[in-house]
């Protein structure tokens, strides 16, 4: 893009800076022993602080807590699968008001996710019910990559439990472009 020529997209996604990207979310279930059951046993974590109560208790934790990469899973809704080819495959629907969406009507309908960051506060105990909030934090100048022309498109997620107490963040980044771009066609 020239430094004369107006990225109009661009422009117009500038009001989406720093806004939430949907209603704040409670998880569909408290941390619980059966899930982190589960999530041991397909990954193989054979912590004791995770499923040990004896054990658990005699540690700083003072009793069993989930694996902090579990932060994620305990807030994910339950997909709703029909209609999910109509969606781009997102498992939910979608806001009018959202990047996301706005990205798609102009023609930027592909999506590919490049990377996420993870931090936690504190470990997760069993009975904490965890609320998420998304919020757009930036969005780049159009970019002419392997994909076609697109933008790199980040938010984050906050993690809370019902009391409000912040427990770990989500760092998340996609790139959405236009596959009608893909080998120089603009």
């Amino acid at each position: 893009m020239s430094k004369e020529e107006v990225d109009t997209v661009r422009e117009q996604l500038e009001r989406f800076i720093g806004q939430p990207m949907g209603a704040p979310a409670t998880a569909p279930e408290a941390v619980n022993v059966p899930m982190i059951r589960h999530w041991v046993d397909a990954l193989d974590d054979r912590n004791p602080v995770y499923l040990d109560d004896e054990l658990a208790a005699t540690t700083r934790f003072g009793g069993l807590v989930a694996p902090p990469a579990m932060l994620q899973a305990w807030t994910m809704p339950r997909p709703k699968i029909e209609g999910i080819a109509e969606r781009g495959g997102a498992p939910d629907e979608m806001g009018a008001e959202n990047v996301v969406t706005a990205l798609d009507q102009a023609g930027y309908v592909g999506t590919l996710a490049t990377n996420s960051e993870l931090e936690f506060f504190r470990y997760l105990r069993p009975g904490d019910l965890l609320q998420t909030t998304n919020s757009l934090e930036s969005i780049s100048e159009r970019k002419r990559t392997g994909l076609g022309l697109g933008y790199f498109v980040t938010w984050v997620t906050r993690f809370k439990t019902s009391d409000e107490e912040e427990v770990g963040r989500q760092l998340f980044r996609i790139f959405k472009f236009d596959p009608a771009t893909i080998g120089g066609a603009s």
